[in-house]
């Protein structure tokens, strides 16, 4: 029984985050600017959630009782809905300024933000990804796919923060400069 609670937790996730990552790219940015593309639904993106449900029928099938740590999963539930909230909060706060694919040309329009959670973390969009993300798995209790997607999103992240960030300092120059000595990005062990 709390594999199935947990497989319908997991596909509610799921339709949740994504349902609401359209309406808010298509409220800030139109909805003719918004394709999954757009949205980084890539083949392996859909590759490890598939796999993350495999394991999961997997092991309700050969290790049903991994499945039964109902503190487990209720941890990772929080873990979904905190990485949900930040991610959310981030998104509405930059607003315009938030695009899912990395911008690497200035416009008019581009502004650096720092109020809001931007505060406490350059990239909290990041942040409640990871956690969001690492909580689904959590929640399914899939010990695999939990430590494989804790290291795969951290080396995406370890190398997408510098990139987005060169173009950011190119943008925005000392400014940037000073915020990122200031302000964490977000990421554990990520300057």
């Amino acid at each position: 029984m709390s594999g199935r609670r947990q497989a319908w937790q997991f596909a509610a996730a799921l339709i949740f985050f994504h349902g609401s990552e359209y309406v808010l790219a298509a409220a800030f940015h139109g909805r003719q600017n918004v394709t999954a593309t757009s949205l980084l639904i890539s083949k392996q993106y859909v590759l490890a959630m598939g796999f993350a449900m495999l394991e999961h029928l997997t092991e309700i099938l050969i290790l049903p009782e991994v499945k039964e740590f109902w503190f487990v999963s209720n941890i990772g539930l929080l873990m979904v809905i905190i990485g949900e909230i930040i991610r959310k909060l981030a998104v509405v706060t930059a607003g315009r300024a938030f695009t899912h694919v990395i911008r690497t040309y200035y416009e008019d329009q581009h502004q650096l933000i720092t109020h809001g959670l931007y505060r406490f973390m350059r990239h909290p969009g990041y942040s409640g990804f990871l956690i969001w993300a690492v909580g689904t798995q959590v929640m399914l209790c899939n010990p695999l796919s939990t430590v494989a997607f804790t290291l795969v999103l951290w080396r995406f992240f370890s190398k997408r923060i510098p990139y987005e960030e060169f173009f950011l300092k190119q943008f925005f120059g000392s400014e940037y400069d000073e915020y990122a000595q200031r302000v964490h990005s977000g990421i554990p062990f990520i300057k």
